[in-house]
């Protein structure tokens, strides 16, 4: 942090987190705080804070503040450097955005605690010298907007995924079950039933590659794939297009078919604002090195056709960050996957995964962008009773650290995880109490609650 030419001065919208800087550069003459609390709860709170440079290039900075209140404690941050002291609250920036030139942002976030009020704080200085300007909410979300609509094109920034705006959001959806054998349940009706009624942000489209899935006939599995991107988009909603392996577990057992498959799929999808690439469900059986020469090979082929999409790696142990395993996200972060605008899958069972789990995604989801691409309501072989407490304790974690998910699985599958009862599909009835399972029932509750995605 040598040249700190900065100048910020900022004013924010967001509760919770401005931080005192360091004296290491002379600074800033023009920036902008803003600070937005993005979701609350008992006794707790999540706050974004947008910093954004209208001054010098900045090479290096501190952010600093006061939380107006005692009883307020941050808990956990992401995108910078966050201690605190008392009240006071300092934020370092890092790698990927401890450079701002002028006009650029930088998002930092944190989750944090609180005792009786809580209040925002008003005063932030960047590099020791206070930010000007006033105190503002971000502009109202459309209200008519689709998810679509209102984030535009998605992108990584630092830990999180963010829309047009360069803000942090959080998608909500449904994934299929394989369409292979659920092809029934993916029609106009029960899209219009996902967008409108459950208010679902993304569709996850799971086409198996072995289990009579894409390798029986790779043309026609593709066409389907476009499909129902083609629907998704014309309903608002974001398309991920799951390349399902499962077994055999090693990725690198389809290398050449998932070449094939990506570079036919972001060619034909390239200029769409919907689509984003899961390039491998679950690999189990498998080094996370292998994944990683896996991931490293693939990518480039969609890179060559669509360079800025946002790309999903599933990691080792069923996408368990490698717990299920007996590792952890450790290797993933001292051996990242050589690609930008990449994110890493998690997967759970509620009723299979439970604290050892969610204490690795609470410490993972500061140092990786993660994705949970798919989770369950009940045990991991997709059947047993639903554990409604596990599941709601994940769905609260997933929504303080803003990761966005896809519950398996939207169909009728006559399985304890799929959201319809069995021979649902077979009407056109999606979305009635009658033909919810008692999955189905919380997870629509959960998913058409109004989303909070940021624009300012």
């Amino acid at each position: 942090m040598k040249r700190l030419l900065a100048l910020l001065a900022t004013c924010a919208t967001v509760l919770g987190l401005t931080a005192a800087i360091a004296p290491q550069a002379a600074a800033a003459a023009g920036c902008r705080v803003d600070y937005t609390v993005t979701s609350q709860w008992t006794g707790g709170f999540q706050a974004g804070v947008k910093i954004t440079n209208l001054g010098a290039p900045v090479t290096g900075w501190t952010l600093g503040f006061a939380l107006p209140d005692a009883g307020q404690k941050i808990a956990q941050g992401w995108n910078a450097t966050w201690s605190q002291s008392g009240s006071a609250v300092t934020a370092v920036g890092v790698d990927w955005n401890r450079t701002l030139a002028t006009g650029a942002a930088a998002d930092v976030g944190f989750t944090g605690s609180f005792t009786g009020a809580n209040p925002k704080p008003t005063a932030f200085t960047l590099n020791g010298v206070a930010c000007t300007g006033t105190t503002e909410e971000p502009p109202p979300v459309p209200a008519d907007g689709t998810p679509v609509d209102i984030n535009g094109p998605l992108h990584v920034c630092g830990v999180n995924l963010c829309n047009q705006y360069n803000r942090p959001v959080q998608l909500r959806g449904m994934s299929t079950h394989g369409i292979q054998w659920f092809s029934e349940c993916y029609n106009a009706a029960s899209l219009d039933a996902l967008a409108k009624d459950w208010k679902s942000d993304l569709l996850r489209i799971a086409m198996y590659v072995q289990e009579d899935g894409y390798e029986t006939d790779p043309a026609g599995f593709t066409s389907r794939v476009n499909s129902l991107v083609d629907m998704a988009e014309a309903r608002g909603m974001y398309a991920l297009i799951d390349f399902h392996t499962l077994t055999p577990g090693d990725p690198n057992f389809n290398l050449a078919r998932a070449k094939t498959f990506f570079a036919s799929v972001a060619a034909r999808n390239a200029d769409k604002k919907n689509v984003i690439y899961e390039i491998a469900n679950e690999p189990n059986g498998v080094s996370w090195s292998a994944i990683k020469n896996y991931a490293e090979q693939v990518i480039p082929v969609i890179r060559a056709a669509d360079p800025d999409a946002v790309v999903i790696v599933g990691t080792r142990g069923w996408s368990s960050l490698g717990v299920s395993d007996g590792s952890n996200e450790s290797e993933i972060v001292s051996n990242p996957v050589n690609a930008t605008n990449l994110m890493y899958a998690f997967h759970f069972y509620a009723a299979s995964h439970k604290d050892n789990y969610r204490t690795t995604v609470s410490r993972a989801a500061s140092q990786l962008p993660l994705f949970v691409t798919e989770f369950g309501t009940v045990s991991a072989t997709g059947g047993g009773t639903m554990d409604a407490s596990s599941t709601t304790a994940w769905l609260n974690l997933l929504d303080q650290l803003k990761i966005s998910y896809a519950n398996w699985t939207y169909s009728d599958a006559p399985e304890s995880s799929a959201a319809l009862r069995p021979g649902t599909c077979s009407g056109g009835d999606y979305s009635s109490s009658g033909v919810l399972t008692e999955s189905g029932a919380l997870l629509k509750n959960r998913i058409s609650t109004p989303d909070s995605f940021p624009t300012g």
